[in-house]
């Protein structure tokens, strides 16, 4: 007769719960998985999904009590890196994101802004149009595939153990956050100056003329050139992107790899 002893039957438990946490810690925020429009269950569902795939996979946990506080700090310690991971993917759609506000706000449309579900705020029209186009390319390069992939070799590279995180994990965080603004103003450096020299140019006709309704002709001129440098500049945005995806799946590589405390 087969029988499991209370040891036997924590290993168990934790050899499940201890990877399904760091799993739904990344389904919760990384981009696609993590949006509010999926339903809680489906999350889970997937989760426990993946966590039967990968936990068999799994090198051996400490063989802690669950309800122990040495327990409860290693499955907190699973969910920050969770989180941590998605984290990374989803500050790549923030760079997107600030492209799509810079420019609208530089074309004078930023009365035009929806309820974003994503951010659950409110963000411009223009910044809605990128992320839908960073989605399909998420999608079309199958990037959500790769960071299941990472996520799984994560339990590899950064085994469950007791030992505290090292301050290098929350670094790599920090410096990866500054890529927003400098990766979202490249992307919309084309838009901005090309509106930069409409306006300076609409100014200098304003001076040699004064009877002209700048705000009258200023505004349609503005948008028009707007729409106008996006339908040039989106179909160039492919090369930044990608490799923008490529970053964030090094720097979720590299956090992953990022040696213990001992």
């Amino acid at each position: 007769m087969i029988s499991f002893s209370s040891v036997d039957l924590n290993a168990l438990i934790m050899g499940f719960l201890w990877p399904l946490t760091r799993i739904l810690g990344l389904l919760s925020v990384a981009p696609l998985f993590g949006n509010v429009s999926v339903p809680v269950t489906v999350k889970i569902g997937l989760g426990v999904l993946l966590a039967m795939i990968i936990a068999p996979t799994v090198p051996a946990v400490p063989g802690l009590d669950p309800v122990s506080l040495s327990g409860l700090l290693i499955l907190i310690q699973q969910m920050l890196i969770g989180l941590a991971l998605g984290f990374v993917m989803r500050i790549a759609f923030a760079c997107i994101e600030l492209a799509g506000e810079l420019s609208g706000l530089t074309m004078g449309i930023g009365f035009a802004s929806f309820f974003d579900p994503q951010t659950q705020g409110r963000s411009l029209a223009i910044s809605q149009f990128f992320s839908l186009v960073m989605i399909l390319m998420y999608l079309a390069l199958n990037v959500h595939l790769t960071v299941l992939a990472t996520l799984a070799e994560s339990f590899a590279t950064m085994p469950i153990t007791d030992l505290p995180m090292n301050g290098r994990f929350f670094e790599q965080i920090t410096q990866w956050g500054g890529r927003i603004f400098s990766t979202g103003v490249q992307l919309a450096l084309p838009i901005v100056a090309a509106l930069l020299i409409t306006n300076v140019g609409l100014g200098v006709l304003a001076r040699s003329a004064p009877q002209l309704n700048l705000f009258g002709i200023g505004f349609p001129v503005t948008l028009t050139v707007g729409f106008v440098m996006i339908a040039v500049a989106t179909p160039y945005m492919g090369g930044p992107i990608t490799r923008l995806f490529q970053d964030a799946l090094e720097t979720m590589q590299m956090m992953s790899a990022a040696p213990r405390l001992r």
